[in-house]
């Protein structure tokens, strides 16, 4: 399906591809993995054509089909299911067509192809897959500029999905979606009848979605067989071979250095000396191939825990201003508790983990805390607010302010800014780096509750098993919202459901809860085809007794049309015999009656006329209602 081959491409003096190449089978859903600023989105843009590769080639079959989201989300006063639909240029320029088309063949040819495409069946599956991201039936009908930036990225996904083309470019497509979305992505791309190409760090996806695995290491692409486990335990078996020959290799070299420097200064043995010597020089330097190091992630645990329940709420309601958003909460939380938050955006998640922060007082009820509670609060957004100019050291001082600059450097270490990186201002930090240095500042003091709020969207996969690595070893309490499975069934002991303005117990773990998100989705998906459906045929049962209320109306205007075509008729055969010049001269009485009685069916043509017009304003009164 696509094929890459001795590609070569510099960004500045960075060596992103080194004759790399690449042949994807057809339809096979690829993984595409390797560290941040690997060059991953770059291969994207050079398979699209936006960027031209130094040397080398990328072929795709004649006629192949790119679909890739856009990087700029999608605006505008158009409703969410028209632009969604519009995706699919052919559907649109042949129902255009058929509008103006004129000659008979083209016009079969027009509504064979949309049969072939299923085109009637569109604007049902454009409904289903953003119900699967997230959106209802209202919101499908609003305008897209009613939306903020994440959720018309998710509609730029939609229409992408939509357009079902031959090469499907995914960079990163969790990370506008909560768990729910990415539960329904995941199901979706499972059985997508294509080739996929996903980058990606969501585990799941990679294990669940995809087939084979590409992995870009030191500016070359390397295909694996599987899923992303396999790929994981193929690397790290040829890593632990490879380790063994570069062991095997230096104890060959030592063994002909030994030689030479023994015997290179007798004469008997200098020939034997010198060919060893040429070995050395032949023998190829094979590298060991260890991977960058993940620097791990260090939450400080609290000094002293609290007796539990260190928050305990009684029938609290919570919201803004005089809105509620969720109510009746009859919660308690222990000390070392693990609790997922699950639930869809929009339901109140981050509003409940605020509360649990004291960022948001209850608005009515009772919430008991203890005194000396310390939470630390992590939320995605907070990345983007970061001040651009600042620094870790600088950061990491504020919460120092009498500490020697040593120590200063070893707690900003500590948290993942060792040497001059401490120094380094937050504009060039990398997202992930970012995110590293909030969570360490929201945890500096060992806070007895730990919220995290999305925390892995710019983590890559070995970071967020090192985040999962730290969370565990943390000893307070955590609460933790993410898209993220692996994350969760890896951390969380309890899973709490935010959904219909309250927050309860699920009873089950990930798995349970994938299968029932699933379901609800085509119980929602059957329940709006029925609706739908019903409202069909209330359509067709008010129209049959519109039909039914009309019919007599209607024979009385079928006789006021047959009246107005008789005389109309009658009128134009009098007026032919009088049209005759010598018909008053042959029979004057004649031609007398024939005037006579055409002035009569003159005014009985006007008598039918006005009847007509009457009864068809009955009729169309009738159908309207």
């Amino acid at each position: 399906m696509l094929t890459v081959t001795d590609l070569t491409y510099r960004l500045g003096p960075r060596l992103l591809f080194d004759s790399a190449g690449l042949a994807l089978p057809e339809r096979a859903h690829v993984g595409f993995v390797g560290r941040n600023g690997a060059g991953k989105t770059t291969l994207f843009r050079l398979i699209c054509n936006e960027i031209a590769a130094e040397s080398g080639t990328i072929q795709l079959p004649r006629g192949a089909r790119i679909g890739r989201v856009e990087q700029e989300a999608p605006g505008g006063d158009g409703k969410l299911i028209d632009f969604v639909l519009a995706a699919d240029s052919e559907r649109s320029a042949l129902l255009e067509e058929a509008e103006t088309a004129l000659d008979p063949h083209r016009i079969a040819e027009i509504h064979v192809r949309l049969a072939d495409i299923e085109a009637h069946a569109a604007p049902a599956r454009a409904a289903e897959i953003l119900a699967g991201l997230g959106f209802d039936e209202e919101a499908q009908h609003r305008a897209l500029k009613e939306f903020s930036g994440g959720w018309r990225m998710r509609v730029a996904l939609a229409a992408v999905l939509f357009s079902r083309p031959d090469l499907l470019l995914l960079d990163e497509p969790t990370n506008y979606l909560d768990l729910e979305g990415t539960l329904w992505l995941i199901d979706y791309l499972g059985s997508y009848p294509a080739t996929i190409v996903v980058i990606s760090h969501d585990r799941d996806l990679l294990n669940d979605v995809c087939d084979h695995i590409v992995h870009l290491d030191r500016a070359r692409l390397q295909l694996y067989r599987g899923n992303y486990d396999s790929f994981a335990r193929q690397r790290a078996e040829a890593k632990m071979l490879q380790a063994k020959f570069v062991k095997k290799q230096e104890e060959r070299r030592a063994h002909l250095q030994a030689f030479v420097d023994r015997f290179r200064a007798k004469a008997t043995k200098a020939r034997q000396a010198q060919s060893r010597l040429k070995m050395l020089e032949k023998m190829e330097s094979v590298e060991a191939a260890v991977d960058e190091d993940v620097l791990p992630f260090s939450f400080p645990s609290p000094e002293k825990p609290l007796s539990p329940p260190i928050i305990a709420m009684e029938k609290v309601a919570v919201g803004y201003d005089e809105r509620t958003v969720l109510s009746g909460l009859s919660l308690s939380l222990s000390n070392d508790d693990r609790i997922g938050l699950l639930g869809a955006n929009g339901n109140g998640k981050s509003t409940f983990a605020k509360l649990l922060g004291g960022r948001l007082s209850p608005l009515s009820g009772t919430l008991n805390k203890s005194a000396r509670l310390e939470a630390g609060f992590f939320a995605q957004h907070q990345v983007e607010d970061l001040n651009l100019d600042d620094t870790p050291f600088r950061a990491v001082q504020r919460l120092m302010p009498d500490a020697p600059e040593s120590k200063i450097r070893a707690r900003a270490a500590q948290i993942g800014f060792p040497n001059v990186k401490a120094d380094t201002k937050v504009a060039n930090l990398s997202g992930g780096e970012k995110a590293r240095l909030l969570m360490g500042l929201a945890t500096f003091n060992g806070p007895h509750l730990l919220i995290l709020d999305e925390p892995t969207n710019h983590l890559d996969i070995d970071s967020r098993a090192a985040l999962a690595e730290a969370i565990n070893e943390f000893s307070g309490a955590v609460i933790l919202i993410s898209h993220d499975q692996y994350l969760l069934e890896a951390c969380a002991d309890r899973l709490w459901l935010v959904a219909d303005g309250k927050v309860r117990a699920f009873d089950g773990d990930m798995a349970d809860y994938r299968k029932f998100v699933l379901e609800s989705a085509r119980k929602s998906q059957k329940n709006g085809a029925e609706k739908k459906r019903e409202a069909s045929g209330e359509a067709r049962r008010d129209a049959a007794r519109t039909r039914r209320d009309a019919a007599p109306i209607l024979r009385k205007v079928k006789a006021a049309e047959e009246k107005l075509t008789r005389f109309s008729d009658l009128i134009a055969r009098v007026d032919l015999m009088l049209s005759d010049p010598r018909a008053f001269e042959r029979n004057p009485a004649e031609a007398t009656r024939l005037s006579q009685q055409r002035a009569d069916l003159e005014r009985a043509l006007l008598a039918a006329e006005e009847e007509w017009l009457e009864l068809s304003s009955e009729l169309e009164a009738a159908n309207a209602g």
